[in-house]
């Protein structure tokens, strides 16, 4: 089997966990949606572009967007017929960050992965805490924080405790 090949994304989601209402977490399914899948989702259900559009912005073939949209298709579906829950995360993919439109008035959290060296940013306020965070790209839990403020600062890995 191929590598895949790298999806551009231009949308960072804010919400990355949906569940049937009353539905105990501890019983549920869940079906994992990726990063690139809502990407697709997004741009051909809710831009309403067409395919090849999405696909140019996406950076890759027609028939992969085809099958990317068909696999996030499925498992929505899935998980709206059978009750199961969705959970957002992983893919192969990058932010593009020149087609990202951030507000000036927005703060944001800069990030960098110590496994892949992968860095990132996160607006201030999203409800993600920096110890239950993992890199968008390898899902390391071994993050921290690259701007000059907030907690964690450049001091030490989320989830890590220096012994005395």
């Amino acid at each position: 089997m191929r590598p895949k090949k790298t999806r551009f994304i231009n949308f960072n989601p804010r919400t990355t966990y949906f569940k049937p209402q009353e539905i105990p977490l501890s019983s549920l399914e869940e079906n994992i949606l990726t990063v690139d899948e809502l990407e697709a989702l997004r741009l051909k259900n809710y831009k309403e572009l067409k395919q090849i559009k999405c696909a140019k912005k996406m950076k890759v073939s027609q028939s992969t967007f085809q099958r990317i949209l068909h696999s996030a298709n499925q498992k929505v579906a899935d998980a709206l017929i059978n009750g199961k829950a969705i959970k957002i995360d992983g893919g192969v993919f990058k932010m593009n960050q020149k087609n990202l439109l951030i507000s000036k008035n927005k703060k944001m959290r800069k990030f960098k992965c110590e496994k892949c060296k992968y860095e990132w940013e996160e607006e201030f306020g999203t409800g993600k805490r920096g110890a239950e965070m993992s890199c968008p790209k390898c899902q390391s839990k071994e993050i921290h924080r690259t701007d000059q403020s907030g907690h964690g600062f450049g001091k030490q890995f989320w989830g890590y405790k220096e012994k005395k």
